[in-house]
């Protein structure tokens, strides 16, 4: 369950795009800056923070039509730093939002597995059509596909296992065979103990089953060997991808407690991973972010929201808050 708070009576989609208006034109000022009237920021979060992923786009779409501007080109040219950077990740469509963030993590020259937890996160803890969507996204923006990108710029076997992640077209209904689940089970322990976590029938049965066999099947490795999965792999002889694929484990399995350390990762310890934090909170508002924040007392017994608060602050602030349903 989600936390985005959406009002009782909303708006029509010309109201919406009138006030974000006024917002950037400074009919209804919060500050002056450079002797000319401020966005107001305030209103902003007002509007495109209490609105679902449907509602953001009739206003994107009813806003160019009224003003002959796109709205996302707007939100650059007003917003700015992190705060700009959250709005514009969550007016965006989640495909082109997704396709756009596993780009510029496929950019990175010196990548590390943390640079490719969007990936995981798109292939593993979203739905097999919003896959789709994003692969479809990716094509079309950079005129090439995701799986050609990974391919050419991560490394094996990070590369292989990746690019069948985000190749594959799983069934998306509630499907178990118990005998499969343990037969691959059996199979995942025997990789595990030969420390062969790269051999193809690892990366067949992580990539190929539906969700709820492969939750049977890790459920069904623990009642037989003793140990959750995700703990066995580790020393097997390759950091980056007993690290990767426990990444996949914890995003098909439970993709709370894959975001709730997202978050912690992002604000705990000296300085704050703005982009983590922000794409953790910005693609789960609508999906999960109740769960999340139970998960996140249980790994670090503190308030997720508390954490938010005393690492950020101003109209950054607010608008996360926001999205993780406080009024302000």
């Amino acid at each position: 369950m989600g936390t985005l708070r959406v009002p009782n009576v909303v708006p029509s989609a010309d109201q919406d795009c009138e006030r974000l208006k006024k917002a950037f034109d400074g009919v209804s000022p919060t500050r002056c800056v450079c002797g000319r009237w401020g966005t107001d920021e305030k209103a902003v979060i007002r509007v495109l923070g209490c609105r679902t992923t449907s509602q953001r786009r009739i206003i994107k779409d009813r806003y160019q039509q009224l003003y002959n501007e796109s709205l996302i080109h707007r939100l650059h040219s007003e917003l700015s730093g992190d705060f700009g950077k959250a709005v514009i990740l969550w007016t965006q469509d989640p495909p082109e939002r997704d396709a756009r963030l596993a780009k510029d993590a496929l950019r990175i020259k010196k990548k590390g597995i943390k640079h490719l937890e969007v990936i995981v996160e798109v292939a593993c803890a979203s739905s097999p059509h919003h896959l789709m969507a994003v692969r479809q996204a990716y094509c079309s923006l950079f005129d090439c596909s995701l799986e050609e990108d990974i391919a050419s710029t991560v490394d094996m076997p990070l590369g292989k296992l990746l690019a069948s992640l985000v190749s594959s077209y799983r069934y998306d209904k509630e499907v178990v065979d118990m005998s499969v689940a343990k037969s691959e089970a059996a199979t995942l322990h025997e990789a595990i103990k030969a420390k062969q976590l790269d051999c193809d029938q690892v990366a067949w049965i992580l990539c190929t089953r539906n969700f709820f066999q492969l939750r049977a099947t890790f459920n069904c490795y623990k009642l037989n060997y003793g140990n959750p999965i995700d703990q066995d792999i580790k020393g097997c002889g390759n950091e980056d991808l007993e690290s990767l694929l426990k990444m996949v484990i914890w995003c098909i399995d439970s993709p709370e407690k894959h975001f709730a350390e997202v978050i912690g990762k992002s604000i705990i310890g000296l300085g704050t991973d703005e982009d983590s934090l922000t794409r953790a909170i910005v693609s789960r508002a609508e999906i999960d972010t109740m769960k999340i924040r139970g998960e996140y007392y249980n790994m670090y017994n503190s308030s997720l929201d508390n954490a938010v608060i005393g690492d950020t602050s101003g109209d950054y602030k607010n608008f996360l808050m926001t999205l993780l349903g406080a009024k302000i």
